[in-house]
């Protein structure tokens, strides 16, 4: 092998290491700014039940679903991935709140 050829890899492994180190960073980032949503949910869903509200809102996540897209078609994030990912959120957070209704 030809010491481009190494000096090349050497640098792919060092860019691959960057970008690994950068999606985890990011990973967590992600985990805890859930974890933050839900805290935010979770209050929601405790007033929901105080007052005797329906566990979800239709309106507001059809509007939140549209805004999502609009956010993901700026970060050049497919649209659908973004609103199939705001879905599993929701009802994860409609199953919690069902769960203080009870």
């Amino acid at each position: 092998m030809s010491a481009t050829m190494t000096d090349a890899a050497t640098r792919a492994a060092e860019l691959l290491k960057g970008h690994r180190e950068s999606i985890d960073r990011l990973d967590a980032i992600l985990v805890y700014t859930l974890g933050e949503r839900f805290k935010h949910t979770q209050a929601v869903g405790r007033l929901k039940a105080e007052h005797d509200l329906p566990p979800s809102d239709p309106a507001r996540e059809t509007a939140q679903i549209a805004r999502l897209e609009d956010l993901a078609q700026r970060a050049d994030l497919d649209p659908e991935f973004a609103k199939k990912f705001l879905r599993f959120v929701i009802d994860e957070v409609i199953r919690h709140h069902e769960k203080h209704q009870s």
